[in-house]
């Protein structure tokens, strides 16, 4: 089975030409602070479209032509006779919706070879995954997030660019798997929404320092790297539980051990039991480098071998029991040599907006282009007084950026330039461009990328617990009605 996936994802880089996931497919903006932070999206949305299955979001089960709007159900999509079957603060989710995605989730099982739980559970499983997904949207409305259709073309573009295929041959592989390209693109467009929230309701909360930077290193420098690949079942305690709540949730996880412990397959039991995000997936949290999971799971499993079941062990979010599938060994520490060639730039972005069309932008940066090219004018002047990018105050300087650390657009043009050449106006997914190459430079960038890599492992250790905390504060304090079976419920734990 094929699958499109997108490109992996950086977050602030430099300014608007960076290799972020965001700014690269929803023409985000980041901030140009010259950090070259990771973005990993390690939990929440996954940008890859499956093939056989649409992408888990409402949408898919409304069938072509139908549009999502974060943060609330479509009038379109809810037909006369479609009973709700939860109600989310002011948005309802419909049995056609759910139905669909429970379709969508015995797909997913079955591909994966895991028995499904009986309906009713995975019902209830499927449920409040959307329940979660539903909060999110609309946190993501009330921000004004919100993904356009133009953002939306150019994230597919940049898909099918990253399989080597044309949009058209991607639409027809999609449709001939059964998915209207329709519900392709609605899905695509809440999951970039969502994790556009993430970026800026998580990610912009996690600082690493240099002195923690430091610190891991000296920790690692004897260690011999190795990965890990890891399942959950996580029983989760809802925020503000009273003790006895809690006492009765660990019984509830020493209970889901103890069955493990007597021959329960852990995947089956993951899809009946966790309230995990993952949990439809059996409970599959991912293979990663061990630096990059959380140091309580990498302590948890130290003494397992593949296949080991941990002990209950408790986060802010709840109690985990874990599974070592995998862990292998992926070379000695070290920084090899690393010469690459740099170029050091500066540039002026002029980005599109409700009065300003795309052509306009052009426009007016050939007029700025003429100015420097013919008039004499200064470059770094022009950027400070007419680049909308946050670089201006820096006279749009980019500092020195090493071979595929900006968007391919923004690249190619650079690297056609001599130093002191000014480009021709150049589009990328942040507007228009002008660039001037100020000068070329051949770098050991090997100690730069290991403190790159420390830096990216911190940020994921931290932004996973954040994330989870994040999302469970905003299901917790949601209203939340279920009408699943004879008789409502109330936020459910």
């Amino acid at each position: 089975m094929m699958v499109f996936k997108v490109l992996p994802t950086m977050t602030k880089a430099k300014c608007g030409v960076a290799l972020s996931c965001l700014a690269l497919l929803a023409g985000g903006q980041a901030a140009a602070q010259g950090l070259r932070l990771p973005g990993e999206s390690g939990r929440g949305p996954a940008l890859t479209a499956p093939f056989g299955a649409p992408a888990s979001s409402p949408s898919s089960s409304s069938g072509s032509g139908a549009t999502s709007s974060p943060g609330g159900t479509s009038s379109s999509r809810i037909q006369l006779g479609d009973a709700i079957v939860a109600i989310v603060n002011s948005d309802v989710i419909t049995r056609r919706e759910l139905d669909g995605r429970v379709q969508t989730a015995l797909a997913t099982l079955a591909r994966q070879q895991i028995p499904a739980p009986d309906r009713n559970t995975l019902e209830r499983q499927v449920l409040e995954r959307m329940i979660v997904e539903k909060t999110q949207l609309q946190e993501a409305a009330q921000l004004g997030i919100r993904i356009d259709d133009m953002q939306l073309d150019r994230a597919i573009n940049r898909i099918a660019e990253q399989n080597h295929v044309t949009v058209s041959q991607m639409r027809d592989q999609i449709e001939r798997e059964g998915v209207p390209f329709s519900v392709y693109r609605e899905d695509l467009r809440q999951e970039l929404t969502l994790l556009r929230l993430r970026e800026r309701a998580v990610d912009s909360q996690i600082q690493v320092s240099e002195p923690e930077i430091d610190a891991y290193l000296a920790e690692e420098h004897e260690a011999a790297p190795s990965e890990m690949t890891l399942a959950q079942i996580l029983v989760r305690v809802p925020e503000g539980s009273s003790s006895d709540m809690v006492a009765r949730l660990r019984r509830k996880a020493e209970a889901l051990l103890e069955q493990l412990r007597n021959g329960a397959d852990f995947a089956r039991l993951a899809a009946a039991s966790s309230d995990g995000e993952e949990a439809l997936r059996g409970g599959d949290l991912g293979t990663r480098p061990a630096d990059r999971w959380p140091s309580l799971f990498v302590e948890a499993v130290s003494q397992l071998s593949p296949g080991g079941i941990s002990e209950i062990i408790q986060s802010g979010n709840g109690f985990h029991i874990l599974k070592l599938v995998d862990r292998k060994s992926i070379g000695g520490p070290g920084s090899p040599a690393m010469p690459v060639q740099q170029t050091h730039a500066r540039h002026i972005l002029i980005r599109p907006t409700a009065v300003l069309s795309s052509e306009q932008a052009r426009e007016r940066l050939v007029n700025i282009r003429q100015r420097i090219v013919q008039g004499g004018a200064n470059f770094a002047d022009m950027a400070r007084q007419y680049s909308n990018d946050a670089s201006a105050p820096q006279g749009g300087d980019l500092g020195w950026l090493s071979p595929q650390e900006t968007v391919p657009e923004f690249e190619r043009a650079m690297d056609a330039l001599k130093p002191g050449e000014v480009s021709e106006p150049i589009q990328s997914p942040f507007g228009w461009h002008l660039i001037q190459v100020i000068e070329r430079r051949t770098q050991d960038v090997g100690r730069e990328r290991q403190r790159q890599a420390a830096r990216q492992a911190l940020f994921q250790r931290k932004l996973d617990q954040l994330y989870e905390d994040w999302a469970r504060e905003l299901r917790d304090k949601a209203y939340v009605e279920i009408r699943l079976g004879d008789s409502p419920s109330e936020n459910p734990s």
